[in-house]
């Protein structure tokens, strides 16, 4: 069959289309998205403004029509923490809903890591072991560690590269003093997390998986060769912070020339590069190796799981 995942995210609304089976991988077949920086919509009181819910509305609205072009069977609409957290969240799912013409799944921080660390588990394979995970999205950051399908521990802190950018640097290009406030806060709010995470094995393979992580790769990275001739990158802790204050410098609308960074990232990759950067340090890790599945894949896994019975 068919399926489609809609990710309604805090930077953009993603739609991913796949052919799947029972008992089979899923193979992509078209993947679309619309920008929209939900956390620029963010007002004082925790709502989505009006314009930010039109924004959301409309391009949940082409995301339905483009799935509905494409022949896609049955539409897996989720939803993260923008939309979890907004204080008009209530209102905000019902529009959504009502532009979908079907229920929508608001997936809280846990299960969100959860669902990616099964994606990245499925990638990797049994023989990757004691697995810890990192992902960044618009509005958290989700970690995940464990040696089976399912984490031993799996935690999502409010640090995500857009309400990072709109918090601590809203200016274009931020200041040193912006950087170092950002570092320091995603530092604080990392120190007990890794505590947590310090109770589990070493890990094998420290994985890093979402479309921020996947870009800072290709910036400060290098390609390793992987399974089937197919490359796989690694992202060292060091080359990403000296990178830094290099980009940092840089203002958004240049940063697009740059390796990797693509126009929805320009705005938040400074504040993607610094809580990663910071999380690494936390959890003593060296280097990550980038997976190419994330959310939306374990999405789809879980629901082709469902199939088997």
């Amino acid at each position: 069959m068919r399926l489609g995942v809609l990710d309604i995210g805090s930077n953009t609304v993603h739609l991913l289309v796949a052919n799947a089976r029972a008992g089979g991988r899923p193979t992509a077949t078209s993947s679309h998205r619309s920008v929209l920086r939900l956390m620029r919509y963010v007002q004082p009181d925790g709502s989505i403004s009006p314009e930010g819910v039109r924004g959301l509305v409309d391009a949940v609205t082409a995301a339905r029509e483009r799935a509905r072009a494409e022949g896609v069977d049955e539409l897996l609409a989720t939803a993260t923490s923008a939309v979890r957290e907004a204080t008009n969240g209530d209102d905000v799912i019902a529009l959504i809903e009502e532009a979908l013409g079907q229920p929508l799944q608001v997936l809280g921080g846990e299960t969100e890591a959860r669902f990616t660390y099964l994606a990245v588990r499925r990638w990797f394979g049994w023989s990757a072991g004691q697995i810890l995970l990192f992902d960044i999205g618009g509005g958290s950051l989700e970690i995940a560690g464990g040696a089976d399908e399912l984490p031993d521990l799996a935690e999502s802190v409010p640090l995500g590269a857009g309400r990072s950018t709109v918090r601590f640097l809203p200016h274009d290009p931020p200041s040193v003093d912006e950087i170092d406030a950002l570092r320091q806060h995603a530092a604080s709010v990392l120190a007990p997390v890794a505590e947590r995470f310090a109770a589990l094995p070493r890990p094998d393979h420290v994985i890093g998986s979402s479309k921020a992580i996947r870009s800072l790769a290709k910036l400060a990275g290098y390609p390793v060769p992987g399974w089937s001739g197919i490359d796989r990158m690694v992202l060292p802790r060091k080359e990403l912070k000296d990178w830094i204050p290099r980009l940092a410098r840089i203002p958004a609308d240049a940063r697009e020339a740059l390796p990797g960074i693509t126009a929805d990232r320009t705005f938040q990759i400074v504040a993607a590069a610094v809580v990663v950067e910071r999380a690494m340090k936390a959890m003593d890790v060296d280097e990550l190796e980038v997976s190419p599945w994330a959310l939306r894949e374990g999405v789809l896994l879980r629901y082709i799981e469902s199939l088997e019975y």
